[in-house]
């Protein structure tokens, strides 16, 4: 499958945004003082149990949406570089082949 350049680097965005923001949020879910993640005894509650799992859940799912982004990038870094490299030996070769006292030069813009 290949991906286009916009959806590559949205991707990718969108994986950096899931660590930075579900960090975040377990860390504050962490220094609740609100008394909703923990009782009064200090023990976790369902409310810091269900959102601890969807934190994990979205933070993996960041990872790999955003692993897929950066392989979609490097992918298309990959290509750029072959086609110019292609064409540069390309250029080698058709001037290699033109001997001097040649009326038609092969030239590419």
């Amino acid at each position: 499958m290949k991906l286009s350049r916009p959806v590559s680097w949205f991707l990718l965005a969108f994986g950096v945004w899931s660590w930075f923001i579900w960090i975040t949020f377990v860390k504050n879910l962490w220094q609740d003082g609100s008394g909703l993640a923990f009782d009064d005894a200090g023990d976790p509650t369902g409310y810091f149990w269900v959102h601890l799992l969807l934190a994990i859940t979205s933070f993996l799912l960041g990872t790999g949406v955003g692993a897929v982004g950066f392989r979609g990038v490097r992918a298309l870094r990959g290509e750029l570089a072959a086609e110019a490299s292609g064409e540069a030996s390309a250029e080698s070769s058709d001037q290699s082949r033109n001997e001097p006292g040649d009326e038609h030069v092969v030239q590419r813009q």
